[in-house]
């Protein structure tokens, strides 16, 4: 297992509640761990639940191109490197696709597809550099098996996930390593605004979304765990 004291993560996507469960456990391992929000008040709720330094804390939004490369370039220059990238932002509009609009798919693709594409140019020339690294990024079991209702979501989540297969062949000749995780249900504010009968206490909880997380980023340099699937034992859809 790698050890991740003294590791520079980027959490993008920080405040969410698996972003913030994963942010908890890298840091106590010892990680310098780099957070980022679209909430101001999110974002400083957090880094002082932590005990981070305030610039350590950046406001990301994938709907605003020149808040990725900010946050990407201020850290690089304090930090020379970004060893972990956990992409943990994302956005769910789960709705008939009767009842959905261009700015419904516009926004499904803005945050889970196009903001992440910027996100890893802005990132990767420095992995390239250094010829190592781990990008973590979560497409959620949507992203592999469609539902009904989840069409806006599903097309930005397999999109997501077709554009890092593809990278993952452009990398071959590196250490670069990257990781789709498949996470099916787990207990977090995603569910808050969704209209969907489902049962939340048979969820996983955030926590153990984030141990998964914290266990990926501890794997050797010299392998990787391309695909993760974690799921609830049981049925949570009434």
């Amino acid at each position: 297992m790698e050890k991740l004291i003294d590791k520079v993560v980027l959490i993008v996507g920080a405040t969410g509640g698996i972003g913030a469960a994963a942010a908890k456990q890298l840091h106590r391992s010892g990680a310098r761990v780099y957070i980022t929000s679209r909430s101001a008040e999110k974002l400083n709720n957090l880094t002082n639940d932590l005990g981070l330094p305030e610039e350590r804390s950046f406001i990301l939004d994938f709907d605003k191109e020149v808040t990725i490369s900010s946050a990407v370039e201020t850290i690089l220059a304090k930090e020379s490197k970004i060893d972990i990238l956990i992409n943990a932002a994302g956005v769910g509009i789960i709705k008939n696709f009767e009842q959905l609009t261009v700015e419904d798919m516009r926004k499904s693709m803005q945050v889970n597809l196009f903001g992440p594409f910027a996100l890893l140019q802005a990132i990767l020339p420095s992995m390239k550099e250094q010829k190592k690294g781990l990008i973590i990024n979560i497409p959620g079991v949507l992203g592999r098996t469609p539902m009904a209702g989840a069409t806006a979501y599903s097309a930005s989540k397999f999109g997501l996930n077709g554009m890092m297969k593809s990278l993952r062949e452009e990398l071959k000749r590196t250490e670069i390593r990257i990781t789709q995780l498949y996470l099916g249900g787990v207990d977090s504010p995603f569910w808050d605004t969704i209209d969907l009968r489902v049962q939340r206490d048979k969820m996983i909880i955030a926590e153990e979304a984030g141990k998964a997380i914290w266990f990926l980023c501890q794997q050797p340099s010299n392998a990787v765990v391309s695909e993760m699937v974690i799921q609830p034992f049981n049925h949570q859809a009434i």
